[in-house]
C-alpha cells in the first residue's frame, strides 16, 4: 500500500504557522503571570485588606462584565479595521501594565481598579487573538491550532500555580493565612512573564489581512448567520449549568480538603487539561468538532454528578483532576467550530459575541448555583450537591441537542 503523501498526512504541531506559535507563547507567559496573582487575590482581599465576600463578589462580577462587553466590541473592531495583531498586543499590554497596581494596592478599592484594568486588557485581546489564530491556519489545522493554544495557555497556568505555591512555602513557613509581603512578592515575580508576553506577540506575530472583507459587521446575531445562532443557543444552555469554578473549590473545602490540597488539585487539573488539549484538537480535525465537543460535555455531566455525590475530600480531588479532561476536549474545539460556521470576514465579531455571551451567562449560572446550594429569600436551598446535579443535567441535554444539530461549513464571503 503506498505511503500517504504530504497533503494526506494529518497536520502536526511542527506544521503550525508562526502566528499560532506566537500566540501560544504569549498566552503561556501571560497565564504564568495571571494565575500567580488572581488565584490568591481573594485571600489577599479577605485576609489582608479585610474585604467582605460581598465586596469580593462585586469586584469579580464587574470585572467579568467589563471583559465580556469589551470582547464583543474588540472582535467587531478587528473586523472593521481588517487586522488582529496590534489590537491583541494592546490588550496584553494593558493587562501587563495593570500588574504593578496590585503591588501598591492598600485597599479593596485600589485592588478593584487594578483588577478591572486587567480585565479591560483581556476583553480587548481575546476575540482578535482567537481570530488571528483562525485566520492563520487552514480548516484541516484549525482544531490542532486551537488545541495547541489551549495547551500552552493551561501549561502557563499550571506553572504559575507551582511558582506561587513555592513562594508561599518559602516565605510563610507553614502559616495558614496569606501574608501581605508574600502576596506582593508574588506580584513582583509575575511582572517578568507579563512583560515577556507582550514582547513575544509584538515581535513574533504577523498581521493577517481579512480576505473578502465587506462592510463593517453589525452588532447583531443576524449578521453571523443562522448556524451561529443555533450554536450559541446550545452552548448557552450548557453554560447556564457551568457555574464558576469557585463552587468546585468550595465543594472541596466543604468536603475537608486543605488549602495546600486545593492548590495541588488545581495544578493536577491544569496538567490534564494541558495534556489533552492538543490531541483533542487534532482529533476534531479528523472526526469532526461536534463529536469531540459532545464527548467533552458527556464527560462534564458525569464529573459534575460525581461532584454532587462525592462524600470525601479525595473524591472531590479526583473528580476535579478529571475535570481537566472536559476542558481539554471541548474548550478549544468549540472555538475551532466557530471558525467553521461563520464567514472569515466576520470571525472577529463571531469570537467577540461567543466570548461575550458566555461571559454574561457566567453571572446567572453562578447565581443559580449559589441559590440551589444555600437558598435565598427564606428558602433554605437544596444543599451542596444541587448545583452540580443541575449543571450535569444541562450538560447532558446540551450534548443531545448538539448531536441532533447538523451544521454546514460557512461559505467564504
Amino acid at each position: 500500500m503506498p505511503a500517504p503523501t504530504a497533503a494526506e498526512q494529518p497536520p502536526s504541531i511542527r506544521s503550525l504557522p508562526r502566528n499560532v506559535w506566537a500566540v501560544s507563547i504569549t498566552s503561556f507567559l501571560m497565564d504564568i503571570s495571571s494565575e500567580m496573582v488572581i488565584n490568591l487575590l481573594p485571600l489577599f482581599l479577605a485576609g489582608v485588606l479585610g474585604a467582605s465576600t460581598a465586596v469580593i463578589g462585586l469586584i469579580e462580577g464587574v470585572a467579568e462584565a467589563v471583559a465580556s462587553l469589551l470582547k464583543l466590541f474588540s472582535g467587531w473592531f478587528s473586523d472593521k479595521v481588517g487586522g488582529r495583531k496590534w489590537l491583541a498586543v494592546v490588550g496584553y499590554g494593558i493587562s501587563a501594565l495593570a500588574k504593578p497596581f496590585f503591588y501598591f494596592a492598600g485597599s479593596p478599592a485600589a485592588v478593584a481598579v487594578a483588577r478591572w484594568s486587567d480585565r479591560v486588557g483581556k476583553g480587548i485581546r481575546t476575540a482578535p487573538r482567537d481570530a488571528l489564530v483562525a485566520d492563520s491556519v487552514t480548516e484541516k489545522q484549525r482544531g490542532l491550532a486551537f488545541g495547541f493554544h489551549r495547551a500552552a495557555d493551561t501549561a502557563g497556568a499550571m506553572l504559575g500555580l507551582i511558582i506561587a505555591l513555592a513562594i508561599v512555602l518559602l516565605m510563610q513557613r507553614g502559616q495558614v493565612s496569606l501574608g501581605a509581603g508574600t502576596f506582593r512578592a508574588i506580584v513582583l515575580v509575575s511582572l517578568i512573564p507579563a512583560i515577556l508576553a507582550v514582547i513575544a506577540l509584538a515581535v513574533l506575530a504577523k498581521e493577517t489581512i481579512v480576505k473578502g472583507q465587506r462592510a463593517a459587521p453589525r452588532f447583531a446575531f443576524r449578521s453571523l448567520g443562522r448556524q451561529f445562532v443555533i450554536f450559541m443557543l446550545i452552548v448557552g444552555l450548557f453554560d447556564l449549568g457551568n457555574s464558576s469554578d469557585a463552587f468546585l473549590v468550595l465543594r472541596a473545602q466543604e468536603r475537608g480538603l486543605s488549602v495546600a490540597g486545593i492548590i495541588a488539585m488545581l495544578i493536577t487539573f491544569n496538567l490534564i487539561y494541558t495534556l489533552v488539549s492538543t490531541p483533542a484538537g487534532s482529533l476534531s480535525d479528523r472526526i469532526g468538532r461536534r463529536r469531540v465537543i459532545i464527548g467533552g460535555w458527556l464527560v462534564y455531566a458525569l464529573i459534575y454528578l460525581g461532584f454532587g455525590l462525592a462524600q470525601t475530600a479525595w473524591q472531590v480531588w479526583a473528580f476535579y483532576a478529571l475535570y481537566g479532561l472536559y476542558y481539554g476536549l471541548a474548550y478549544g474545539t468549540a472555538k475551532a467550530l466557530v471558525a467553521d460556521i461563520v464567514p472569515a470576514a466576520v470571525r472577529g465579531t463571531a469570537y467577540g459575541t461567543y466570548n461575550a455571551v458566555l461571559g454574561i451567562l457566567d453571572f446567572p449560572a453562578s447565581v443559580i448555583a449559589g441559590v440551589l446550594w444555600q437558598g435565598a429569600f427564606g428558602w433554605p436551598g437544596l444543599g451542596p450537591s444541587a448545583p452540580f446535579i443541575w449543571g450535569g443535567s444541562l450538560a447532558l441535554l446540551a450534548a443531545v441537542l448538539m448531536a441532533l444539530w447538523r451544521p454546514k461549513p460557512a461559505s467564504v464571503a
